[in-house]
């Protein structure tokens, strides 16, 4: 905040006294319970904040107001007074039929859009009846093999009506690929189609290792879907810059602010070298974010996201779209942080991360199920899930005045410093030459590698409590009931993809397939073949094979 000088220094004055006499005496009588604190990043937390923390911040430059450059407080001016954020739960497991019908709960039970999660098998792009996936079907997310079980998976849902979020990143363009075609099929044209592709490659060479294709053509894959969304699907995000993964493979909360900012910088340089404006692409760009156990870091980080990417937006890509500038972003809570050891005390785990969510202005939010250290949510663990959020949303009052933690010294402090810390990171990412060298040389993954090591140490010996596992632990068994799949799911859906090739045309098959290669030989851009080909009923498996032999597989270099 602004403050004049005489008010500053006698604030100095005052607080030095306050420190020497009442919070001495304190101290005397109840020390405190450890030398120093620390946020889960490693930032240090003073006491105390007061405006001396917070003296150079400029309340209209840093702060604005809602809805307005630097978005920091937000990115809508009514915050949720007049919309509430989009509770979107993440679905997936086993055949198409049994996610369709889970869907088809959720939306029953107020779920605003639906999340889509793929298995193994799905997002390393092998079919489900291929040697690479044995054992993997239906584990991780439902299995989706070809534009057969894309229609059976949204069977009976009308998706005009739905906003759908897909978590694919390698085969991405494929699996769009299928939405697109079924939406044709329901009679819903590709324009007036409303979702995210996740679509992240980089963050999966960083942390989450679901990559098929080396980097230079996997960014040629994204750049595609980048340009061909911004050209025919104008409600559509091509891409949802992911940390949530980053902060999940055991990063701090910095750096999976550092290294996410990093990566969408980076695709905003491939889409500009594409020869695409700027300002034709940038407003459907979207973020994802995890929501951690350090209340307030997590709310600052947020809020930094946001005044960054306007910033860079603005300044270094020159948008002039106000659209341009402001950050939209999902939320997760944590899933790291849920622990097998006492199950239901991950209710209150992920209702404070979600409240967090909301207070760091959330545009859309997933609340983890109690259940999901040891299998997949059951119905009874994400209606418990969902209704976390509608509770936020309903009864405490944290809607009624947008960004209320705004002015808070500590929050804007806070803000501050993880702002600063990013850009550090920044400079030591160019350093090495820039976002690809910094992954291709394992600079981000080391940095990860090290910051959960020292988390896990600080575990081990109790620096950090995790609340029934190295403290209030119990012998008790979680006895909660656990989801059960379809036993002959994975049977019925082999016998479903030999059966597909056994009654489409082969030929069309064939010709879309050769027409891919040869786009990907060349500078084409490849989503109008993927769409032939998904509609000629050519298998995942089959698709992705075409672009392995163009593309070649990638092995991520041993770290030393």
């Amino acid at each position: 905040m602004t403050f004049d000088a005489k008010h500053l220094n006698d604030f100095r004055n005052a607080q030095q006294k306050w420190a020497e006499t009442t919070l001495k005496q304190a101290q005397t009588r109840i020390p405190e319970r450890q030398d120093s604190f620390t946020t889960q990043s490693g930032v240090e937390v003073n006491g105390l904040y007061t405006p001396l923390d917070i003296d150079e911040l400029d309340s209209l430059r840093d702060l604005g107001l809602p809805g307005e450059y630097p978005f920091t407080r937000g990115v809508h001016a009514s915050g949720y007074r007049g919309k509430l954020w989009t509770m979107r739960m993440f679905a997936g497991f086993g055949t198409a039929e049994e996610t369709n019908a889970r869907y088809k709960y959720l939306l029953a039970e107020g779920n605003m859009g639906l999340s889509v999660a793929f298995d193994l098998a799905t997002l390393m792009g092998y079919d489900t009846d291929a040697p690479e996936a044995l054992g993997e079907f239906g584990k991780c997310g439902v299995a989706i093999s070809s534009l057969q079980d894309m229609e059976m998976l949204f069977d009976g849902i009308p998706l005009g009506d739905v906003t759908t979020s897909m978590t694919i990143n390698g085969p991405a363009p494929i699996i769009w690929a299928f939405y697109i075609a079924a939406a044709e099929k329901q009679g819903v044209p590709m324009d007036k189609l409303q979702g995210t592709l996740q679509n992240d490659i980089l963050k999966e060479f960083i942390a989450q290792k679901e990559f098929i294709f080396p980097p230079e053509p996997s960014m040629r894959l994204v750049t595609d879907t980048i340009e061909f969304g911004t050209q025919r699907m104008p409600l559509w995000n091509t891409i949802s810059i992911s940390g949530y993964h980053i902060r999940e493979a055991g990063s701090t909360a910095v750096q999976e602010l550092a290294f996410t900012l990093a990566d969408g910088l980076e695709y905003v340089r491939w889409a500009l070298k594409r020869g695409l404006d700027i300002d034709s692409f940038a407003p459907r760009l979207s973020f994802f974010f995890n929501v951690h156990n350090d209340f307030f870091e997590e709310i600052a980080k947020l809020r930094a996201a946001r005044r960054i990417w306007a910033r860079e937006m603005k300044e270094t890509f020159g948008a002039k779209n106000p659209r341009s500038w402001l950050m939209r972003f999902h939320t997760q809570t944590a899933g790291v942080s849920l622990t097998a050891q006492q199950p239901e005390v991950n209710l209150v785990r992920v209702a404070i991360q979600a409240l967090a969510a909301v207070l760091g202005g959330t545009q859309s939010l997933h609340t983890n199920s109690m259940d999901e250290a040891l299998a997949l949510p059951s119905e009874e663990a994400v209606t418990l899930a969902m209704r976390t959020q509608q509770v936020i949303a309903e009864e405490t009052g944290v809607t009624l005045t947008v960004d209320p933690l705004g002015g808070s010294y500590y929050v804007e402090a806070l803000t501050n410093q993880t702002e600063a810390a990013v850009y550090d990171y920044f400079r030591r990412i160019e350093a090495v030459g820039g976002v690809i060298p910094a992954l291709e040389t394992g600079y981000m993954q080391q940095e990860i590698a090290e910051a959960s090591y020292r988390q896990q140490i600080e575990v081990d010996s109790k620096r950090r409590i995790i609340v029934g596992v190295n403290k209030y632990a119990t012998s008790e068994r979680p006895s909660i009931p656990i989801l059960a799949m379809d036993p002959n799911g994975y049977e019925r859906q082999v016998a479903r993809i030999k059966q597909l090739r056994l009654t489409r045309d082969n030929s069309s098959v064939e010709a879309a397939l050769n027409a891919l290669r040869i786009a990907c030989q060349s500078d084409e851009n490849v989503m109008p073949h993927l769409i032939t080909a998904a509609k000629a009923y050519a298998t995942l498996g089959e698709i992705t094979d075409v672009m392995r032999e163009v593309f070649g597989i990638y092995h991520e270099p041993v770290a030393i």
